[in-house]
């Protein structure tokens, strides 16, 4: 289950490293030339789409990456992830996989049977 979780949020992270650059550079686009912003609309929030996408794809490959050693924190940070990519960016057709890899990571990552180490967490 640690080596699905590995992997999935690597992915998952790497497509939301895509998707980040692209809704990143749309906000900048917009700040930069305002005839784009009135042709193709604003976004709402302009500052939390910058956010999440530097924040997203950094908790997921971040969250993959520690799905072995640390399967419980890697796996929180893998369905923060997925969850700040659901609340910012929404549930599309670009955005559907890496939200999905991201949750089911995270998921698998938190329910991986045995224990990390005994000691404690936090």
């Amino acid at each position: 289950m640690r080596n699905a979780a590995l992997t999935l949020g690597l992915i998952g992270g790497l497509i939301a490293l895509v998707i980040g650059f692209f809704g990143f550079g749309y906000t900048e686009v917009i700040r930069n030339y305002e005839e784009v912003g009135e042709v193709f609309g604003r976004p709402q929030n302009a500052e939390l789409i910058r956010v999440a996408s530097f924040l997203a794809p950094l908790l997921a490959i971040a969250g993959g990456a520690m799905a072995k050693s640390r399967a419980l924190w890697g796996g929180l940070m893998m369905l923060i992830a997925g969850g700040l990519m659901y609340y910012t960016f929404g549930f599309g057709v670009f955005t559907m996989f890496p939200i999905g890899f991201c949750l089911t990571g995270g998921l698998l990552a938190v329910a991986a049977g045995k224990p990390d180490e005994p000691k404690q967490h936090f």
